[in-house]
Formats: C-alpha cells, sequence, structure tokens
C-alpha cells in the first residue's frame, strides 16, 4: 500500500511541476531580436541565443547597483540614475548584453525620476512579464536577450502609444550619436 502512494504521490508532483511549467518560455535557447547600430538603423531580425551567466559572472561584469537591479529585480532611486535627464541624441542599450532596447527620439519627461519612453526600439528587444510583488499586479520589462530586468511598463504614457516603460537608468547603456527617425 505504501508503494503505491508514494507512486501516486510522485505522479501528482510531476503532473504539477509541468502544469507551472507549462506557458513558461525556456531560459535558456534561441531568441530573435533586431540588431540595430548606434545610428539607431536596423540591421535585421537574427536570431541569438539567450546570455546566461552564473550570478559569480554577473557580478564580475557588473556593478553592484547594476547586479541588483538587472539580475535581483532591483530599483535605483528615483532622480538618482544616469539618464533620467539626459537629453541627448542616442541609444539605450542593455547594460548586461548590449542588446538595443530604446531610441532617445521616444524619451519623454514623465515626472517619475526615471528615464521613461513611449515604445521600445522594436518590440522583438523588449519582453514583459507579470510582477505581483509589493502587493500589487504590475508589468515587468526586461531584456529579450539576457532577461535583465529593466523597469516597467505602464499605460499613462504620452501618445502615439499612450504607454510609459519606465526604466531604471542604471540598467541601460547610452550609446550618443544621431538616431534614424522613429518608424
Amino acid at each position: 500500500m505504501m508503494k503505491r502512494r508514494a507512486f501516486l504521490a510522485a505522479g501528482c508532483g510531476a503532473f504539477a511541476a509541468c502544469v507551472a511549467h507549462a506557458g513558461k518560455k525556456p531560459l535558456a535557447g534561441p531568441v530573435k531580436i533586431v540588431r540595430f547600430d548606434d545610428a539607431g538603423k536596423p540591421q535585421g531580425v537574427v536570431t541569438v541565443d539567450k546570455v546566461i551567466l552564473s550570478s559569480d559572472d554577473w557580478k564580475k561584469k557588473l556593478s553592484p547597483e547594476e547586479f541588483n537591479v538587472t539580475r535581483e529585480a532591483g530599483t535605483e532611486r528615483p532622480f538618482t540614475g544616469r539618464y533620467w535627464q539626459n537629453h541627448d541624441k542616442g541609444l539605450y542599450r542593455c547594460v548586461c548584453c548590449d542588446n538595443a532596447l530604446f531610441k532617445s527620439d521616444t524619451k519623454f519627461e514623465s515626472g517619475t525620476g526615471w528615464p521613461s519612453f513611449y515604445a521600445p526600439i522594436d518590440p522583438h528587444n523588449v519582453e514583459t512579464a507579470v510582477d505581483l510583488s509589493f502587493g500589487s499586479r504590475r508589468t515587468e520589462v526586461k531584456c529579450t536577450q539576457c532577461e535583465a530586468h529593466l523597469g516597467h511598463l505602464f499605460d499613462d504614457g504620452p501618445k502615439p502609444t499612450g504607454l510609459r516603460y519606465c526604466m531604471n537608468g542604471v540598467a541601460l547603456r547610452f550609446a550618443p550619436g544621431r538616431t534614424a527617425p522613429v518608424t
């Protein structure tokens, strides 16, 4: 009788694990992104492997604050980040993997103290996930290529999208230059 119960318990556990995993993207493997040069010109859709490093390797590559925000879903204090007041033309890339994320042409003053954009450079380059932390439901924004936590998405932005990608400046690397117009 115990063998049967153990067998059933193991089967139920395996089933629960399958249900929990259903619909989730694999952590590793190929993803499609659009490559951009530093002028913001698209170089085409490419298939790349996700950038996956150990915590120790990320800690070697990133500053403590960059690691906390991008790898542990932290948040930098408002009005302290390196890009919240940046008005230069250029491209914002992921600090972890250099994936192109936003053009300066889509940046706007949100009054929140964080860099805010009304659209990503291309929908392939960012992904969203449900964030239930702090007792509320929010939409987390991540880098498609390395799954770095970038910030959150809200529906109170300006036209033409009505969206506000509220990003942590510490999760971004700014590439100054003349960007191609937003398309």
